[in-house]
């Protein structure tokens, strides 16, 4: 349904309904604050007042009956296509923890005031009317115009899932908790746990998908002290970043590895954008940015080999499974902090291959890494992930410490990859097992063996069409 087509039946609907004996019917939520904000709604919320659920099902269903969705009786909320939702008015009282632990009931004569007193931040508590009234009882647009995020009343603390709303707004929106409204999630911190991973998730996946300045999110976190919910995050306002240059090229001595984070992350969503990643793509570079300082959790780098050691191993490396790559230190805190996350399972294998890459740190602080045998072994390595995303990554991490003399490198790095067809994806096996049937190699480990060296030499250069590969295995197994 387009634009125009979704704002006609809104306003369609809220006639039928006030014709029905509905004593009000307003816009509010999403729609509104995004049409203050400047952006076009995508979705609808209408809320009815003086009509109750029944009658507003007898109304809609003699035009709507192919297109309403009844399902939401419990919450008093109905669904007409993808875009529009009715609903009811609700009276929340606390009755336990957590974002279940109240009791709901719908009050078609509630009054505007205490319904919109019970919505999660001002800029959410707005109303407008068919007529393009206003209805903003806790001054929304003017905490939209000040950038501010603000509870409207206590009840605020019902529901804590609000607090990781609030992240994810700040990030959204650019703008900041005020003083009171940290101090309500502070008082909902232990009911954390009483959160669905699904609901958490749902909010960590807006802050990255939506998100233009994600700091603002990770500083909600901290300012609020929920990042304690995520000590693989906390624990790197702990650790003071080795000096290196900033944006404005000046040296920052005293930042901590989580300021940085803060700074790459910001950095990772606008070169999302400009190279119009899709959807897993962009989670896996955003959620890539944010462990990445995980690596320097001990930045003494005692377990790590020198970049000599690095390209020896790179020489002779085969390509392992994930969980032998949990092994080094950054994998084991990055899975632990996706673990509480639960990110759908391929983008838990892209990022943890992404951040996993050990070249990286050397590639980002200026030592060349150009050879086509690194780069296709590199493609191979980062297999779910790819060249394209691990690039993006190094973009960040290089334009956040001010080293912008280094793009260079990572252009000539993504040309090549383009050139070689692995930017997006490992190298395709050229030799395979139906080319060794006619040499007389039956399926087994003999192949297995052969096969496997194959796809190292391919890597190596060593051939680079079939027929060379022919020849290769014929010097090597035919002499």
């Amino acid at each position: 349904m387009s634009k125009s087509s979704v704002e006609f039946q809104v306003k369609r609907i809220i006639s039928l309904l006030l014709e029905g004996g509905a004593s009000d019917c307003i816009l509010v939520g999403g729609s509104v604050r995004d049409q203050i904000l400047g952006f076009q709604p995508k979705d609808f919320d209408v809320e009815v007042y003086g009509l109750t659920y029944e009658m507003i099902i007898s109304i809609l269903r003699r035009h709507y009956s192919y297109n309403v969705n009844f399902v939401g009786r419990s919450f008093g909320t109905i669904k007409i296509g993808s875009s529009i939702d009715i609903s009811i008015p609700r009276v929340e009282s606390k009755s336990g923890v957590g974002h279940r632990g109240f009791d709901v009931k719908c009050d078609p004569n509630l009054d505007l005031y205490s319904a919109f007193s019970r919505r999660d931040f001002t800029i959410n508590a707005i109303g407008r009317r068919v007529d393009n009234s206003i209805y903003d009882p806790f001054d929304g647009v003017g905490d939209i115009n000040r950038k501010i995020l603000r509870a409207p009343t206590d009840a605020f603390c019902e529901d804590p899932l609000r607090v990781l709303r609030g992240m994810q707004f700040a990030a959204r929106f650019g703008f900041s908790m005020d003083s009171k409204t940290i101090e309500l999630c502070k008082r909902v911190f232990d009911e954390f746990n009483t959160l669905s991973v699904e609901r958490v998730w749902g909010e960590w996946s807006k802050w990255a998908l939506k998100g233009v300045e994600l700091s603002r999110g990770l500083f909600v976190l901290r300012d609020t002290e929920w990042i304690q919910h995520f000590p693989e995050i906390a624990d790197l306002i702990n650790v003071t970043k080795i000096p290196t240059a900033s944006v404005s090229g000046k040296i920052s001595a005293d930042e901590n590895a989580f300021t940085n984070t803060a700074r790459i992350c910001d950095i990772a969503a606008k070169i999302a954008d400009r190279f119009n990643f899709d959807n897993e793509e962009r989670l896996t570079l955003i959620f890539s940015a944010l462990c990445y300082n995980m690596s320097g959790m001990n930045f003494s780098r005692g377990d790590d080999l020198s970049y000599q050691e690095l390209l020896e191993l790179d020489a002779g490396f085969q390509s392992v499974n994930l969980s032998t790559r949990v092994k080094t230190p950054i994998l084991r805190l990055a899975s632990r902090f996706l673990n509480r996350l639960k990110p759908p399972s391929v983008v838990v294998d892209k990022i943890l291959s992404t951040v996993g890459e050990r070249l990286t740190n050397y590639f980002v602080t200026g030592e060349r890494v150009f050879g086509d045998s690194c780069l296709r072994r590199l493609a191979t390595r980062l297999n779910p992930s790819s060249i394209k995303i691990w690039a993006a990554l190094c973009r960040s991490i290089i334009e956040a410490n001010g080293k912008t003399d280094l793009i260079r490198q990572i252009e000539k790095c993504e040309l090549r990859a383009e050139e070689l067809n692995i930017i997006n994806c490992k190298p395709k096996p050229i030799l395979q097992g139906r080319d060794l049937i006619p040499k007389g190699v039956n399926p087994g480990k003999e192949m297995g063996k052969i096969l496997n060296n194959a796809y190292e030499a391919q890597l190596d250069g060593e051939f680079n069409n079939i027929d060379e590969a022919i020849i290769w295995y014929n010097n090597c197994y035919n002499k």
